[in-house]
């Protein structure tokens, strides 16, 4: 059996209750006067904002926030708190100044203490009892939690707001980011004081969104492209100066500067968890090349030619970038490069293939071809003298040996050929 917790406040005769109520209620027009002077003595920081009558908001909030409470008290402490909405304005419009909800917070701590003194006062000339003037207290610091509550939500709404539109703006600048050229270079625009001259050139609204995200131009950036590991994957932890557009199937990144001291470990440790690829560095304006490189080094992680799980840098696999995504230029160069394969079995035209590759790489004899394929020297010179009869004099021609090491680097590339040679 749960025993109904005692009230003193519920013992106070109505009478008094009706009394102290109206000589608190006369007080509030002068009390609420008396509070937000103290209040701007304080913090003479505070920004007063008029309502549509001309009226401080703060003032009209103190005086509701005061009349509420006296209800409240009327009503009984055990009804729910009634809390006025121009409290979540007040967080509101913190949120949108970009400061933090503490001297709010303690602005209100203030404001109860100057309140609580003067009903106090009331309280002792009604005669109410002490015991019941303590649960009062008590209500009225309940009371306070909710006003901080009301402008916390307000706040958040506000930050929530504020944070939506600089993605929708930041979405926007790296649209046109990307757009800016249409990924082609012109001749003396760029180098330093390119990304300054943006301002004053046809891209004006670029250095214009730049500004109202407050992101200075960069002279070099390069993008990248991420996979997501998951569908609900937190986002890279990016320095702030990092565009980073969520919206996208594949996320992309804007990297300012990239070759900053630390930028390349930061970003890493960043982007942990994620596989993706980084372009290469480019002027500003020529951010859509390195957009286009990144999203290749990605399709060629998507089909395992590239390895995942981390943040590649194009820089790095370039070989791999430039004869891989071309297939089908590659792929008809290499059925007529390599049509004399044909006439051998797979396994031997393999190793065939393998030794032509290190004779090209290496352009030394048998016994330095024997090395980097790890056979003997004999198995070399047997092998090319096959390589001469398939090929004849293709592979004395500067062109043609060129074209074979390049068709037979993209198989090696793609896991077709590998470095030994077998026996």
């Amino acid at each position: 059996m749960v025993t109904a917790v005692r009230s003193a406040w519920r013992e106070v005769p109505p009478y008094q209750v009706r009394r102290f109520a109206a000589l608190a209620l006369d007080e509030v027009p002068a009390l609420a006067e008396g509070i937000l002077h103290e209040i701007r003595r304080e913090y003479p920081q505070l920004q007063l904002v008029p309502d549509e009558f001309g009226e401080p908001r703060a003032l009209v909030g103190i005086r509701q926030s005061l009349e509420h409470f006296v209800e409240h008290m009327t009503a009984g402490l055990d009804r729910p708190h009634v809390h006025p909405q121009v409290f979540q304005e007040f967080g509101r419009g913190e949120g949108i100044q970009g400061r933090s909800l503490d001297a709010l917070q303690a602005i209100y701590r203030l404001g109860v203490k100057l309140a609580w003194r003067r009903l106090a006062e009331i309280g002792q000339q009604v005669a109410i009892p002490a015991p019941a003037m303590y649960e009062l207290a008590e209500s009225g610091f309940e009371y306070l939690d909710g006003l901080v509550a009301e402008s916390v939500r307000g706040y958040a709404e506000a930050a929530a707001r504020q944070a939506g539109e600089r993605l929708r703006l930041q979405r926007r600048l790296m649209e046109q980011l990307f757009a800016s050229r249409g990924g082609r270079s012109r001749p003396g625009r760029t180098g330093p004081g390119a990304a300054g001259r943006v301002a004053t050139g046809p891209f004006f609204t670029l250095a214009e969104r730049a500004a109202r995200i407050g992101w200075p131009l960069p002279e070099r950036v390069a993008v990248a492209v991420l996979l997501r590991p998951a569908r609900e994957a937190v986002a890279p932890a990016v320095a702030s100066d990092v565009l980073l557009d969520m919206e996208c199937e594949r996320p992309r990144m804007v990297v300012p500067e990239p070759d900053a001291p630390g930028r390349r470990e930061l970003l890493a440790r960043a982007a942990a968890g994620w596989s993706g690829a980084i372009g290469p560095a480019v002027p500003l304006l020529d951010a859509a090349k390195s957009l286009r490189w990144a999203g290749s080094a990605v399709d060629l992680m998507e089909r395992g030619l590239l390895p995942a799980g981390e943040l590649l840098q194009c820089t790095e696999h370039t070989e791999a970038l430039v004869l891989l995504p071309p297939e089908e230029l590659i792929e008809d160069l290499t059925r007529r490069r390599l049509a004399p394969l044909t006439r051998c079995g797979p396994t031997h035209a393999r190793r065939l293939a393998e030794t032509l590759l290190a004779w090209l790489e290496t352009r030394g004899g048998a016994p330095e071809v024997a090395a980097r394929l790890g056979v003997h020297p004999q198995t070399v010179r047997y092998r090319l003298r096959q390589i001469r009869e398939l090929w004849g004099t293709e592979v004395d021609d500067p062109d043609r040996r060129f074209e074979l090491e390049l068709v037979l680097r993209a198989r090696r590339l793609r896991g077709e050929l590998g470095q030994g040679g077998g026996s």
